[in-house]
């Protein structure tokens, strides 16, 4: 998974202009707002080191785009005005890159969802081309809701594959073959013209889970996203967590068969290579003219065919092994299950807690709850989302 998420504040789109300085001056009087509630304009400029001026004509900029509300208000027996802003005139952007797919959402800061879109992507795209798709459908969506591209907060990106927090490369192993090498933190903020918080797509939908789901108050929670890959996010002790380098939760690549198939990352034998959708599809399409779908699997399973209900038997049964040497090292409270499958329930979830169960401390077994997200796809950009507003320190309850 990815590196602790990195952001940098600097504009790489002509930074020296007038417009990028008034950006830059704005994001500053935004993150104070975040921070400290509604604020003067003395205070403001005091907090931010902008001129009183400066303060004033950009308050004037923003309470005309609809970003802040003012009021007269008193300070230090003097008439003032107070700044303060508006929870739908300031937005958290999340966006989910998948193998094929770009899937943008936009939040209010009191954790309303304003806008919402998914588009396909075609399989194999550069890096250039799901970034510049993320662009589109972001402006699109602003359009909708009548809002300026200056009222994002910044934008939280998943990016299915781990990350090098050195030089914001993508890493080898990634499902995006096409990514790997290119700086998305740098290509990203390019794009999209705001402050940019980059992530490993399973890390977003653990994230989710404790912000957006019904495991607000859990501590420790594991998110599995099962799908083209295999991955894992971890929340311990409240906190999303990363490791030494990053690269954590690749639970993917654990060794399942010595003498197994080669996988993508070069080793013999991983999960993946027994559980991933891909593997279900190769295997459910062989004797078939075209292959199936992720769509045709859960609809499959649903209706009870005979092989599919198998695959994803012997798939889970594997996916819940190693679940189960990790529920031994990490003692989870709730292992929540995500991805394209979420839809197949217990069909899944049932398995898994088999292989859960006999290869996990007996205790831990038994009292490590295994849940299906209630997301759906929606996980890992809800993710990105919630990525900002802990960036931003907006602590507010959905």
């Amino acid at each position: 998974m990815s590196a602790e998420p990195q952001s940098t504040h600097k504009a790489p789109y002509n930074p020296g202009s007038q417009s990028a300085l008034r950006l830059r001056n704005q994001q500053r009087i935004v993150e104070t707002l975040l921070g400290s509630g509604p604020l003067t304009q003395a205070e403001l400029s005091r907090h931010t080191g902008l001129s009183t001026a400066t303060v004033s004509n950009i308050v004037k900029i923003m309470s005309d785009d609809g970003l802040i509300s003012t009021s007269p208000t008193t300070s230090s027996g003097r008439r003032a005005v107070s700044v303060s802003l508006n929870s739908a005139g300031a937005v958290a952007v999340g966006i989910d890159v998948g193998r094929t797919h770009v899937r943008v959402i936009i939040a209010s800061l009191d954790y309303r969802i304003l806008a919402e879109r998914s588009i396909p992507l075609r399989f194999g795209h550069r890096a250039i081309e799901g970034v510049e798709s993320a662009a589109r459908l972001l402006d699109e969506l602003l359009k909708e809701i009548k809002l300026p591209h200056n009222a994002i907060v910044g934008a939280g990106v998943g990016i299915p594959g781990p990350i090098d927090s050195r030089t914001n490369t993508v890493l080898q192993g990634a499902i995006l073959p096409e990514w790997v090498g290119i700086n998305i933190l740098e290509l990203l903020e390019s794009a999209l013209k705001v402050p940019v918080y980059v992530d490993n797509d399973a890390n977003l939908g653990a994230l989710a889970q404790v912000t957006w789901g019904p495991h607000s108050s859990t501590s420790n929670l594991i998110f599995v996203k099962i799908g083209s890959g295999i991955g894992a996010g971890l929340i311990l002790s409240g906190s999303s967590h990363y490791g030494h380098i990053g690269v954590t939760g690749e639970i993917g690549h654990s060794t399942i068969s010595e003498q197994g198939l080669i996988c993508r990352c070069g080793n013999r034998g991983c999960l993946e290579t027994v559980a991933s959708t891909a593997t279900m599809i190769e295997l459910l399409s062989r004797g078939t003219n075209e292959p199936i779908t992720t769509e045709d699997i859960v609809q499959r399973a649903i209706h009870g065919d005979t092989a599919t209900l198998r695959v994803i038997d012997d798939a889970g049964q594997a996916i819940g092994r190693v679940m189960g040497s990790i529920a031994n090292l990490l003692n989870p409270e709730v292992v929540v299950v995500g991805g394209p499958l979420a839809e197949l329930g217990e069909i899944l979830l049932d398995p898994i807690r088999r292989g859960l169960i006999r290869h996990a401390v007996p205790l831990v077994g038994e009292s490590t709850q295994l849940a299906m997200s209630s997301m759906g796809n929606r996980a890992e950009a809800l993710g990105g989302a919630a990525l900002v507003f802990q960036q931003q320190g907006i602590h507010a309850s959905p």
